[in-house]
Order: structure tokens, then C-alpha cells, then sequence
């Protein structure tokens, strides 16, 4: 059959084809818990709710109200059961329902079974890591806390927490800590609590119970959720034998309620107590190095040289004029020897000098140029009759004075 705009299909078709799309499906085994359980004494048939325990996603089934009669153990809500069903699609309302006709209830060995492979899947993932766990804040000023209504937890965590610091201030969120409906108000609390600035650490709560009762609290969708959270995350679930996923990805594990208490908050009388006490060390110490201080002072004044500073120079006096007078008398006695060292040279000097030479009647002859040499000749010692031709303008220097001759005539040496 076409299908155009202008021959569309009736709702009975698409219905009908809905329908037969779905019965090809065939049986199915399906996972979930119940939520809701619907009997109705003389009907023929049992409604109940079968949600994901992971997501927020449920669908109704129908079955025999023998079929919840013939179970194993009773059916309760919460419990966590397997079906096969068939899928059928009614037609007249346009709904779908899963029509059942076999039930098994999930043991506690598989329970435990599945949450030790989501553990080995989370920690894989690295979300158990110390590494990405966040610290707690030193003195919180606004707690989140999420627990049941009006139940121990909350007031054992209140009452403690405010007599060890009474200006601590609670945001509190109730919520169902076991059954169907407890994951899905805890997501959004949590989720609530993680978005408000003022809050600075966040406690779930709950006082023990089986491992029933804590199977939310190692929902995957919840153990995730904590993991996001950017607010730092306290499991105080109350119980030892058994540990929930939750404790694992949580910041900090506590015991109990009350010992959580105890960790997120500081004791104000033991902290100003520890006040004191640094107070008390630290005055004892400043005191301490400052007596120091002042013997190494005293010490350093008492020396000598900080006692009388000019001593050193005193003490030095009489050595520097010592030294002056002797510096002196080297100075006077290095003159006076290179005075008379001097007197000697000048008398050798001029015994040997040409005037003693002249004095003794010796003559210095220099030739000295005629009216017809040139006006750059100069006068000049004479050495050798050569240098006296006849005619020759000598000057003849002796002691006491200089005469002009002129060469007459020359005798030379045999």
C-alpha cells in the first residue's frame, strides 16, 4: 500500500503495523526492578512497573496473577527480577506493554555477583583512583546532607557535628535510602547540592542495613554521579561487613554517621585548645631567640676591639713613629751617601775636565774659517798639521783666555 499525502495512512494502519513490527520481536528476557506491583483480587490479570536500575527508564508489564503466586519468593517492590515476555503493542490505546510469563527473582549470590563486575568496570575506569579524590575543606561552613526523613543518621550527624562546632550550618535533603525510588531522588539531590556555591562537602548517610537495603548505593547511574560531582563526596552508610560501590568512589569512607560527623568537622575546643598550645610554643621560642640574641650581643660589646675601638690605634702609635724615625735616619743616611758619592764624581770630573788640562799648559787650536770660506763653516778642533794649511785662521784657547793666529809655516814630525 502507497503512502503519500494524499492516500495516508489511517492511525488503525500504522497502529496494525506497529503492532505486527513488534510481535516479530519475539520473546525477550528482560533485567529490572519493580516499582509497582498492581493486583486486583478477581482480575485476570497482574499490572506492575519494571524500572532500569541504571537510568530512569521504566515499562509496564502484565502478566497472570498466577504467575506472581507460582514465584519462587515473594515479589515486593524493589525487588530485582528477570522476565520473558513478548512485547505487545495494543492498538485501541497506542500504548506498549511487555506481557509476561515467566519470573525469576535475582539472588543475593548474583546481586553480589554484578556488583563486583561493576566494581572491576569503575575501577578500571580509574574512579576508585586516590589521585582524583578531592580534600575536604578544613572547617566547612554550609554541609549537604542527604539521608532519610527524620531518620538516626541525620540527627546523630547534626547533634555531633554542632557541639564540636556550633556555627556549622546544614543543608539538608530527605530522601528514600532504600527501594525503587531512592537512586532517581538522590541523583537530584545530589546534583542540587553539587550546584549550590555556599555548600562546601556533601554527606550521604544511611545507618546500615542488608545488602538488599544498600543496592542503591552501588548504583552505577549514583556512582558515577558522585564521581562528577565538583563538591568533595562522604559515604557514611553505617555498616562494615559489606561495602557499597559508593564507599569506593566517595572522597572519604566513613564508619558511621557520627564518625563522619567527627571527620568533616574539627572540634572547636580541641583546635583552640591546639591554639593555646602553638601560641604557648611560639612565645616560648621568640623568647627564647631573643634571650639568645642579646647574650651574643653582650658577648660581642665585651670583646676588645668593640670595648675600647681606638686601642688598636694606641697600640699602634708608638710602632709608626718608630718606624717614621728610622724611615728618617735611612732617608738621611741614603742622601748623605749619594752626596758625597756626587762630591767625588765632580772632583774626578773636573781633574780629568779640560780646564785642569789648559791649566797645566795645554792649548786648544781650532781652525776657524777666513773672510774667503763659507759663512757655514764652523770652527773646529784640529788634530793634524794637515788640518793648518799655511794661511789658515786658527783660535788658540789656554787658561786664562783665546788668541787669533794665522799659520806661517808648518813643521811636520820626523
Amino acid at each position: 500500500m502507497s503512502n503519500t499525502p494524499e492516500s495516508a495512512w489511517p492511525v488503525r494502519t500504522i497502529n496494525t503495523k506497529i503492532a505486527e513490527w513488534l510481535h516479530k520481536l519475539g520473546q525477550v528476557w528482560v533485567e529490572g526492578q519493580l516499582t509497582q506491583i498492581n493486583r486486583r483480587p478477581g482480575t485476570r490479570t497482574a499490572f506492575l512497573t519494571l524500572r532500569d536500575p541504571a537510568a530512569d527508564i521504566s515499562i509496564q508489564v502484565t502478566c497472570s496473577p498466577d504467575l506472581l503466586t507460582r514465584a519462587q519468593v515473594p515479589l515486593t517492590e524493589g525487588a530485582r527480577v528477570v522476565m520473558l515476555g513478548r512485547p505487545v503493542f495494543y492498538t485501541g490505546r497506542g500504548t506498549v506493554s511487555l506481557r509476561v510469563t515467566e519470573i525469576r527473582p535475582v539472588g543475593i549470590g548474583e546481586l553480589l555477583a554484578r556488583i563486583e563486575r561493576l566494581r572491576q568496570l569503575l575501577a578500571a575506569e580509574g574512579l576508585f583512583d586516590t589521585a582524583r579524590k578531592r580534600p575536604l575543606p578544613f572547617l566547612p561552613g554550609t554541609i549537604g546532607l542527604i539521608t532519610g526523613r527524620a531518620s538516626a543518621a541525620e540527627r546523630d550527624i547534626v547533634s555531633v557535628a554542632r557541639s564540636r562546632w556550633p556555627a556549622v550550618r546544614f543543608e539538608v535533603r530527605n530522601a528514600p535510602v532504600q527501594g525503587p525510588s531512592a537512586v532517581p531522588q538522590i541523583l537530584g539531590h545530589l546534583a542540587q547540592l553539587d550546584a549550590d556555591p555556599h555548600v562546601d562537602v556533601i554527606i550521604l548517610a544511611r545507618g546500615g542495613g542488608s545488602v538488599e537495603d544498600l543496592l542503591p548505593f552501588s548504583d552505577e547511574a549514583l556512582c558515577r554521579a558522585v564521581a562528577k560531582a565538583t563538591t568533595a563526596v562522604v559515604s557514611a552508610i553505617g555498616h562494615e561487613p559489606d561495602s557499597p560501590l559508593l564507599d569506593l568512589v566517595a572522597d572519604l569512607r566513613a564508619a558511621t554517621p557520627t564518625d563522619a560527623a567527627k571527620r568533616v568537622v574539627p572540634d572547636v575546643i580541641a583546635e583552640l585548645s591546639q591554639i593555646r598550645e602553638l601560641r604557648s610554643r611560639s612565645a616560648g621560642a621568640l623568647r627564647n631567640w631573643v634571650t639568645t640574641q642579646v647574650r651574643g650581643l653582650d658577648s660581642l660589646r665585651g670583646r676588645p676591639v668593640l670595648a675600647n675601638p681606638f686601642r688598636i690605634v694606641d697600640d699602634r702609635v708608638d710602632e709608626i713613629e718608630r718606624a717614621t724615625r728610622d724611615i728618617r735616619r735611612d732617608v738621611a743616611r741614603c742622601v748623605g751617601s749619594e752626596e758625597q758619592r756626587v762630591d767625588h764624581l765632580a772632583a774626578r770630573l773636573a781633574t780629568l775636565g779640560p780646564a785642569q788640562t789648559l791649566a797645566r799648559g795645554y792649548a786648544v787650536v781650532q781652525r776657524v774659517p777666513g773672510a774667503a770660506s763659507s759663512s757655514d763653516e764652523q770652527p773646529h778642533v784640529v788634530n793634524s798639521v794637515h788640518d793648518m794649511p799655511i794661511g789658515s785662521q786658527l783660535r788658540v784657547r789656554v787658561a786664562d783666555g783665546a788668541t787669533r793666529a794665522a799659520v806661517m809655516g808648518v813643521e811636520k814630525k820626523n
